[in-house]
């Protein structure tokens, strides 16, 4: 059995890189305003403004994709 895009074995699978900073630095929105508009605890924006999101809310991501008029690429991308 060929395991090339296994994860039985440790390897480099590559990174996401969030752009969500960017995002809203352009847009002039804050993480406080982030929260606000986003119905989320500042402590979530702030782990989202910052990149480091342990575990993914599908309804939060949603509500930010909603929040700063973009689809989920604009806000994460995968590179190897």
């Amino acid at each position: 059995m060929d395991n090339t895009n296994s994860i039985f074995e440790i390897k480099d699978y590559g990174k996401i890189n969030f752009h969500v900073k960017e995002i809203m630095d352009a847009k002039n929105i804050t993480r406080s305003k982030l929260s606000k508009l986003a119905n989320v605890r500042f402590e979530v924006a702030d782990k989202w403004y910052n990149g480091n999101i342990e575990r993914m809310d599908i309804d939060v991501l949603t509500r930010i994709c909603y929040v700063l008029d973009c689809n989920i690429s604009d806000l994460m991308t995968y590179s190897k």
